[in-house]
């Protein structure tokens, strides 16, 4: 009897070299972190509420965005990125948001970019995100209409990525700040750092209680774990931290849930 090799060959794919050229492409980056926590019980008692009314389930990454594009649209120096000696400041708030989706049998994570976020309700931004997770084809629907990135040879695949970063259209595209959610997945307290190129970036890890004084009372209160990454080229302390504040604001307190409608899944 043949003895097996006791290991399995299978092909890195194309999905698979591509988020490996834009991980190397984001270490090249200047980056800063902030790793924080911020109180949702609130918005999170408005979902919970919204679920035992209508039986849907809400989106947090929808909430993530819709409170993140507030606060971008508030401090617009951060929504640019930077080519060659000058910077380009973007009108409107696009963000990246990575999205997971079986293409061909492999999970894979691609960016989805919400176009004029600052402009859009909570409700849009779930809706879209929710229509992006399911896809409905099987390839990339974030780059559906750049096919042809297929086709380059692996070893450019870094030299697209830094040429796409530059290019304005494609920024306008799919955005210089981004979400990732990878947090959706555990419910432990964790952070993440991220491999980006974006201008800002939110990581979001768990969500675990924390023992808090409220009204004089002790009670446990839901905080989000997030990693907020900046590109320290663009971005400097101090504006970082103003940014961190109204971002923090919007979470906390769930006013962009209250004007909250249904819509069937």
């Amino acid at each position: 009897m043949k003895e097996k090799p006791g290991y399995r060959v299978v092909p890195f794919t194309m999905n698979r070299r591509m988020v490996a050229a834009s991980a190397s492409v984001g270490r090249e980056r200047n980056n800063i972190h902030a790793i924080i926590e911020v109180d949702i019980t609130e918005p999170r008692r408005i979902m919970h509420e919204h679920r035992q009314r209508t039986g849907e389930r809400l989106s947090l990454t929808a909430f993530v965005v819709a409170c993140l594009a507030r606060a971008i649209a508030e401090h617009p120096n951060l929504n640019a990125f930077r080519r060659g000696n000058k910077l380009i400041l973007l009108d409107d708030v696009t963000i990246s948001v990575l999205v997971e989706r079986e293409i061909s049998g492999e999970r894979t994570p691609e960016p989805f970019g919400v176009q004029v976020a600052q402009s859009k309700t909570y409700r849009q931004i779930h809706d879209e995100i929710r229509t992006a997770q399911r896809g409905g084809e099987d390839r990339l629907v974030g780059l559906s209409g750049m096919s042809w990135v297929r086709f380059i040879p692996g070893f450019l695949l870094r030299v697209f990525i830094r040429a796409a970063s530059r290019n304005i259209q494609i920024m306008k595209r799919f955005g210089a700040i981004g979400v990732t959610a990878v947090g959706m997945y555990g419910n432990d307290a964790f952070w993440l750092i991220p491999l980006s190129g974006a201008t800002v970036v939110v990581t979001v890890g768990g969500i675990v209680g924390r023992p808090c004084v409220n009204d004089g009372q002790i009670e446990t209160r839901q905080h989000l774990c997030l990693t907020v990454t900046f590109n320290h080229d663009i971005v400097d302390g101090a504006p970082a931290a103003r940014f961190l504040k109204r971002f923090s604001e919007l979470l906390k307190s769930g006013e962009l849930l209250r004007d909250l409608s249904y819509s069937p899944p």
